[in-house]
């Protein structure tokens, strides 16, 4: 079979060349600011939703459709970025996607209604769905495989510590100002990250006609975006699975079917929207499952806990957002050095442990939540969670790409960037769904509602720490990615 050759790289061809290393840096570090200035906006809007329904007037279901939108949209464009990032220009790529998100800032900070409002999210969200593959794969094809590990973890603080910390800087600026600040207060910054884009930016791939496949891209809306959309709604009902949510998923589920076949008949011609031959190495889809479980237990936690604080604690959307702050803080602050350590030590020492701490902090939250429970024990346990992610989630990115030929990292990135959108929809909806149908049965049995609401926050806990728990042995199987030979990592 005759592959597709590696996208060339322009002017590094000797990795120890001043100029080069020092442009390389400069685009790295535009792109890891650039992204998590966009990801940080997919998760501001959840405390933000009583101002919402009170200033625009909307219901609760209208106003949890600004985070299913921006989430929906991600997880339909991301798959076509495998394709893009071969089709065009680094440069090119990061300056429409900047643009995107802040012409969808501006848009929503200045939005008469929840219609503009609604389109506003749709643009943001395709602009952030362009930019973590791009940064992805930039970094997978500039940083040599011994110092991967270190640029991985400060794009762990992209992913794991900007939602995170969403919640909070919208707790923080909703206590004093309208929710139209969530918006005004990114501005300025979006402006600077482009027009540092603009002066630094430059191409460091040499883009090739790329065929497009017209039938794929339908398919990966209905698949994809179709189990979002369905998981996402479980999460936003508490009244049980509705027809439509049933229809969704049956949609996302033959529409995936679709597509897969779709791209397994065109990697044959080296044609295929997504390539799929990803799957083909063992450690990156170990590393695939070991997302889908962290990334439902980072998000199905930042969903539960405000819940937990607020419904049944009475702590303020302030006081809660602050005390989730301390583990994001540190989610990022380690993150850095456990990408160092990577370098010397591979996955494994990492991840066993840091699995370990995230089953251990979910199963401590789930055997301590009631309706007296302690600000001090949800704080360390989730510090303890913290902990935990920032030991997996570098490992999980370096080891997954780095286990594959250079001319698959824009697939693999692609296809990692998507399993995390559909694994914090899949968590959330577990985690909710969990918890609202526990509490139904608890106010069936004469308990009160702070008391159910409780006993449905324990056993959604209870699920997530036994997926973490199972995740600890599959940690285990993660390799080093090994050494490259001629570009192609040995095994290849």
């Amino acid at each position: 079979m005759t592959q597709t050759p590696a996208p060339v790289l322009t002017d590094i061809d000797d990795p120890f060349d001043a100029a080069t290393a020092s442009r390389n840096n400069t685009v790295i570090w535009v792109l890891i600011v650039s992204a998590f200035t966009v990801i940080l906006n997919e998760t501001i809007m959840g405390v933000a939703i009583p101002h919402l329904m009170e200033d625009l007037g909307i219901t609760a279901l209208a106003a949890q459709w600004l985070t299913t939108a921006f989430l929906l949209t991600m997880s339909v464009v991301i798959p076509i970025t495998g394709f893009l990032l071969q089709r065009f220009s680094t440069r090119a790529l990061f300056i429409l996607a900047m643009s995107l998100f802040l012409a969808g800032t501006a848009l929503a900070a200045a939005a008469p209604g929840f219609e503009v409002l609604l389109a506003a999210r749709v643009v943001q969200a395709s602009g952030t769905a362009v930019m973590l593959p791009l940064l992805m794969t930039t970094v997978m094809t500039l940083e040599p495989p011994a110092t991967r590990g270190r640029r991985m973890g400060m794009i762990s603080v992209v992913i794991s510590v900007a939602p995170a910390i969403g919640p909070t800087i919208s707790g923080l600026i909703l206590s004093q100002l309208s929710w139209r600040f969530l918006f005004i207060a990114v501005i300025p910054v979006a402006v600077a990250v482009l027009a540092l884009g603009f002066a630094r930016m430059q191409t460091v791939n040499e883009p090739r006609k790329t065929p497009v496949d017209l039938w794929s891209i339908p398919l990966t809306a209905a698949g994809f975006g179709g189990l979002v959309f369905g998981l996402s709604r479980i999460g936003e009902s508490t009244e049980g699975i509705s027809p439509s949510v049933l229809v969704a998923l049956g949609i996302g589920v033959v529409g995936l079917g679709l597509f897969v076949w779709r791209q397994l008949v065109l990697q044959r011609t080296d044609a295929a929207l997504l390539d799929l031959r990803t799957f083909k190495t063992p450690a990156f889809v170990v590393s695939v499952l070991l997302f889908v479980v962290s990334m439902m237990g980072l998000f199905g936690t930042i969903i539960l806990l405000p819940l937990y604080m607020q419904g049944v604690l009475g702590l303020s959307v302030l006081a809660s957002g602050l005390t989730l702050l301390p583990g994001g803080l540190l989610m990022g602050l380690l993150s850095p050095s456990v990408g160092r350590l990577f370098d010397r030590v591979g996955p494994r020492p990492l991840l066993v442990p840091g699995l370990s701490l995230v089953a251990v902090a979910l199963w401590a939250l789930a055997l301590a939540v009631s309706s007296t429970t302690s600000w001090w024990i949800l704080l360390a346990s989730h510090m303890t969670l913290s902990l935990g992610l920032a030991c997996v989630f570098t490992p999980l990115f370096t080891s997954s790409l780095g286990s594959l030929p250079p001319r698959l990292y824009s697939h693999g990135s692609a296809i990692v960037s998507t399993i995390q959108q559909v694994a914090a929809a899949a968590g959330t909806a577990l985690f909710v769904s969990t918890m609202a149908a526990i509490a139904a049965r608890r106010l069936l049995e004469g308990n009160t509602e702070v008391v159910a609401q409780a006993e449905g926050i324990k056993a959604a806990l209870l699920v997530g720490a036994a997926l973490a728990t199972v995740g600890i042995p599959l940690s285990a199987l993660v390799p080093k990615p090994a050494a490259s030979v001629d570009g192609v990592p040995a095994g290849h």
